[in-house]
């Protein structure tokens, strides 16, 4: 027989929702559960609590940035022929991964002809971007330049501060 104080009432899950627990209001039988079976203290219960909710916002903060970024389908940075194009500072490139650049608040700018890896070394380097906590923005020049085409200078103001916004922007001359 459960104590009293463990059987969650029918309107728990709301107000755990409305407190913005949703993992904990989407598995609460499930948690409640394991804390029985396993005898969680007070304090345990509200570990794992708040670790799980963390873990889930993590997630879902991950997603939303991978989501703004624009940065669509791409080839791992793995999968690069370093020996294609034969003139490459694979170094620097290794060097830019870290992402020091976008910690010291500098611009990188990868420049060559068509078909040299730019778009795949710069949508690596912006997904890596998102993955540390960073927010990232990925366009065409076309698009940026298109989105900037308004009437309005105060719309054009707005465009560009939405720009500015993110900790990268990644303009892709293709």
């Amino acid at each position: 027989m459960s104590s009293p104080a463990m059987t969650p009432t029918p309107d728990l899950p709301r107000q755990l929702t409305q407190l913005g627990l949703h993992v904990a209001a989407a598995g609460l039988d499930d948690f409640i559960a394991r804390a029985t079976k396993t005898r969680w203290s007070a304090r345990t219960l509200l570990e794992e609590l708040a670790r799980a909710e963390l873990h889930e916002r993590a997630h879902r903060s991950l997603q939303r940035r991978l989501q703004r970024s624009r940065l669509g389908r791409f080839k791992p940075i793995a999968d690069f022929d370093w020996n294609w194009p034969k003139k490459i500072d694979r170094e620097a490139i290794e060097r830019a991964l870290t992402l020091d650049f976008i910690r010291d608040t500098r611009n990188l700018i990868l420049l060559g002809t068509n078909g040299l890896g730019k778009t795949l070394i710069a949508k690596n380097l912006a997904h890596a971007a998102v993955l540390a906590g960073y927010s990232v923005l990925f366009r065409t020049a076309a698009e940026l330049l298109e989105d900037l085409q308004v009437d309005s200078p105060e719309q054009r103001r707005r465009r560009l501060a939405h720009y500015a916004r993110p900790h990268l922007l990644c303009i892709d001359s293709c």
